[in-house]
């Protein structure tokens, strides 16, 4: 049987063969976080170090459903208003990690010098502060942090972000926790353009907004490099169906954009060549 084999997905100083990256809030229980982060295909799960509760009202600990040995944990500022606020909590999450690692508990995948920065600018768009955002990506870039940052679709912002140093930048989709899908692929395009100038390899990653599979789909045959995504599993009538649906989605999308799709065109192209065959003239083409 022929195996098809994509090359791994490179973000600073890691490496991953997924290209779905998952959260792990809003789920009911953790139990059910944890079956749909294996059915995700996930390499890689991120924590708000902020709002997330390691330790929830049964006495459970979120961080004993996460397998450390097959998983890289991101950190993440979710949660964060200033570019103040970000970096103090990129920091706590970088000290949370190194704890447990010095701690020797079978820690493997250490996600401690990286961190999925967002620094949003009200509550009730979530849409990030580009001033604020690209103030903390310049402190925690310095203060030697590999920095995925959570941005807007504008590809001069973004062209900044990767200026000042982030590791990958991460436009929305369409607004947090929305499931409105891709509101403008024409602008993740061009962020692309902007991001990939010179630098083909860099790692652009919708991040936000993500409803369905057909919007992971959408953005892996953009060409984007991976999605980000948390609601569009946990809030889902059926959060496990929905974590296999986006895994296959990613693959999909992934491989149909390396295929390469035909052209559209306006009139019908015979999939059958009717050159030579008998009664069809030119006419009748």
């Amino acid at each position: 049987m022929t195996v098809l084999q994509d090359r791994p997905l490179i973000i600073g100083s890691h490496k991953f063969q997924s290209r779905m990256f998952v959260g792990t809030g809003r789920y009911s229980t953790f139990e059910i976080m944890q079956q749909a982060i294996d059915l995700s295909g996930t390499e890689c799960v991120t924590v708000a170090v902020r709002r997330e509760r390691l330790i929830n009202a049964a006495g459970q600990n979120i961080l004993e459903f996460i397998d450390t040995k097959r998983y890289t944990i991101l950190p993440n500022t979710a949660g964060c208003f200033s570019a103040d606020d970000a970096v103090r909590v990129a920091r706590l999450g970088r000290e949370i990690l190194l704890q447990m690692e010095n701690s020797g508990a079978n820690w493997v995948k250490s996600g401690a010098n990286w961190v999925k920065l967002e620094c949003l600018g009200d509550t009730k768009t979530l849409l990030p502060d580009p001033i604020e955002t690209l103030k903390a990506t310049e402190i925690l870039v310095a203060d030697g942090f590999e920095v995925l940052v959570y941005t807007s679709d504008d590809p001069l912002v973004a062209k900044r972000l990767k200026n000042a140093g982030a590791s990958a930048v991460m436009p929305a989709g369409s607004p947090i926790g929305s499931g409105q899908g891709l509101l403008n692929p024409n602008a993740i395009r061009i962020c692309m353009e902007y991001l990939k100038e010179n630098d083909p390899d860099f790692p652009v990653i919708v991040d936000a907004g993500v409803g369905a599979a057909s919007d992971v789909s959408l953005a892996m045959e953009l060409g984007v490099d991976g999605v980000l995504l948390n609601t569009g599993i946990a809030y889902a009538k059926d959060p496990l169906k929905m974590a296999h649906a986006m895994k296959l989605a990613s693959e999909s999308g992934r491989f149909s954009y390396l295929a390469g799709r035909i052209p559209k065109k306006l009139y019908a192209t015979a999939s059958s060549p009717v050159e030579g065959v008998i009664g069809v003239t030119t006419a009748s083409k």
